[in-house]
């Protein structure tokens, strides 16, 4: 059920870790700094929503691909050539957004690009956080350091992006400036990163199982989805309820409950930490309860249209994410070997990113059933409701099985 470590862990410098949290940083920046900026694109350019709609999904179909091809060959080449060539992508397909400013078409390929970026950069940074943080003196280190690396960047990104498009001149070329900078920043400290992959240990393929398959498939299936299901309905769901209230500002408030989502994901790690010291065992039903709590409230604000309560909802929602995001790479961690933490990673990221397509399949049903946005968030409560009953079921199982 646990890891084993190939050899023992070197010493390595406490902050060892920054350069490759940086580097996270960078590549989440560039995930999502596109979205406050499709308004302008269609002002300006003249694209439709179907086109702006299309544009922006071509991130996940780099995304996929690439996060199963990179897991699998950092455990083999190591962690460091995979996130300098994400590093590489992302600036490469942060240019061509720039030009993307005059030349539409480039916009698709900038997307594309910048979905590879992610799936090359996440599962391998995650386990390569996790091997940087063994000396930190708490297991859980590694997944903390990974979920406020990311959320950092999900965060800063799309709220620089549209404070630069707001108040400077040439906006589809200067509000992609910040970012090239940070990922220069960001090569520079994964270069001077350890990486203690030990390709060779893993190119030796020691016998046993590298994952533990059936937690992942009884466990990990019905949990990995509410991760970003739930950064989803705060980030693209609520906000549009709440649109006509806030009639001239709707970018501002889309970045204020951007900002509230991912601020309160990051704040929430103390308490992920004190009950994962608790009981192992108890992370994921916890985290799943804060699922709960914060489509309840997502109902709720809908129920009432109020931006204050769009705003509440989102940082409950915020929490959740924290939580989940965290657990979840716990669990993983836990569960697979060293020489396929990557692999294992990148395929439980798959997973969550799954969860990006509730806001869409609710909008779908809003359209063609006509049913009330605060009902149908009451049938995705009722689908958490449900997925929380039956992890806290197998997690107790699992426990008393030993495994």
């Amino acid at each position: 059920m646990t890891s084993t470590e190939l050899s023992p862990p070197a010493a390595r410098p406490a902050r060892a870790w920054l350069g490759a949290g940086l580097a996270l940083t960078a590549i989440g920046w560039g995930a999502n700094q596109f979205a406050p900026l499709i308004v302008l694109y269609q002002q300006r350019l003249g694209l439709p929503p179907t086109v702006a709609g299309a544009v922006f999904g071509l991130y996940a179909l780099g995304l996929i691909p690439a996060l199963l091809a990179g897991g699998k060959w950092s455990d083999v080449a190591g962690r460091r050539p995979v996130v300098l060539t994400a590093l590489a992508v992302s600036f490469a397909a942060t240019c061509l957004l720039m030009v993307g400013g005059t030349l539409p078409a480039w916009l698709y390929a900038g997307r594309l690009l910048a979905g590879v970026a992610s799936g090359l950069a996440f599962g391998t940074g995650a386990a390569w956080l996790k091997e940087l943080s063994v000396g930190a003196g708490d297991a859980a280190a590694g997944p903390r350091r990974t979920t406020v690396s990311m959320t950092v960047g999900f965060a800063a990104g799309p709220f620089v992006a549209g404070l630069c498009a707001q108040w400077l001149p040439a906006p589809e070329t200067t509000a992609y400036v910040p970012h090239l900078l940070l990922l220069l920043a960001a090569t520079i400290g994964v270069r001077r990163t350890p990486d203690p992959g030990r390709p060779a240990a893993a190119r030796a393929r020691p016998s046993g199982n590298p994952v533990v398959v059936k937690p992942f498939l009884v466990v990990l299936l019905p949990f990995a989805p509410w991760v970003f299901g739930t950064a989803a309905i705060a980030l693209a769901y609520l906000p549009a309820l709440v649109a006509g209230q806030v009639t001239g500002h709707a970018l501002l408030f889309s970045a204020v409950a951007t900002a509230v989502t991912a601020l309160t994901g990051i704040l929430v790690q103390p308490m992920a930490k004190k009950i994962h010291r608790a009981g192992g065992s108890r992370l994921l039903p916890a985290s799943m309860l804060s699922v709960v709590t914060g489509i309840g409230c997502a109902a709720w604000a809908a129920s009432v249209v109020s931006p204050v309560a769009v705003l509440l909802a989102s940082a409950m929602l915020g929490a959740a994410y924290g939580l989940t995001q965290f657990a979840g790479l716990v669990k993983v961690q836990e569960i697979a070997a060293d020489r396929a933490l990557g692999t294992a990673t990148a395929v439980y990221q798959v997973l969550s990113y799954l969860g990006f397509a509730l806001p869409f399949l609710m909008s779908f049903a809003q359209a063609r059933t006509r049913v009330a946005p605060a009902v149908l968030l009451l049938v995705v409560l009722g689908a958490a409701v449900v997925a929380t009953a039956w992890i806290a079921v197998a997690t107790h199982a699992q426990r008393r099985s030993g495994h």
